[in-house]
């Protein structure tokens, strides 16, 4: 292990607004923030958004740059990624976010039911050949079921053809509302998307950034679980 990752995952332990749970607490014990996220890691009461595979965090940190009034919990198995996002927003004093290290399979052990308003799929793995792997496929929509609030939104912005059109084919398949969506974000005129939403999807991550210079396209849709 090097040197760079052995130091981040230090630094996480020190981190207030990061939480870490063990597979004995996931597993046995539960985990004490489930149900109570807004009033143990943020200390009030507000919307409580997630990004599902957060990586460094960068739009988990956007998005709560964009609006303070909601509080934003990155979610990722990779401690060294996730410590770059926990980094800088400690930095900047952002008090609305926090994150997670956990892998995605362990929703349901982390949040309780209705807890979240919104979730964010971003740059998912397409998982090529493994479609039950999806963030988007039923297996995942029956958990998000779970921990959405009646009528709470799910995100998602990604460059794979392969994920977007697979979520617009599972979205028809279980009949759900589809509120914006855009085959091109980042097109001049984008159908459908509000200017506020249109705020929140120039977000762009490092990565983004460097699939926009390859010339690929960013496809998005918000859409519900009821």
């Amino acid at each position: 292990m090097g040197k760079n990752k052995i130091s981040r995952f230090a630094e996480n332990l020190t981190f207030d607004h990061v939480v870490q749970p063990t597979f004995t607490q996931l597993v046995h014990e539960g985990l004490p923030q489930r149900g109570r996220w807004n009033e143990l890691l943020f200390k009030r009461d507000a919307p409580l958004v997630l990004e599902l595979g957060c990586g460094g965090g960068e739009y988990t940190v956007g998005l709560a740059r964009l609006n303070p009034d909601r509080n934003y919990l990155g979610v990722d198995i990779k401690g060294a990624r996730l410590w770059r996002g926990a980094r800088t927003a400690k930095e900047e004093g952002l008090h609305n976010v926090g994150f997670l290290r956990t892998h995605v399979d362990h929703l349901l052990k982390c949040f309780g039911p209705q807890e979240v308003d919104e979730i964010w799929l971003t740059f998912s793995d397409p998982q090529i050949g493994k479609a039950r792997k999806r963030l988007t496929s039923p297996l995942f929509l029956a958990r998000y079921k779970e921990v959405l609030k009646p009528g709470g939104f799910i995100h998602l912005k990604t460059d794979s053809p392969l994920l977007y059109e697979y979520t617009l084919e599972q979205i028809a398949e279980h009949k759900l509302p589809i509120y914006e969506q855009s085959n091109e974000v980042y097109a001049e005129l984008v159908p459908r998307v509000s200017p506020e939403e249109q705020a929140v999807l120039n977000i762009k991550t490092y990565y983004e950034q460097m699939w926009l210079e390859e010339g690929r396209t960013i496809h998005y849709v918000r859409f519900g679980m009821n």
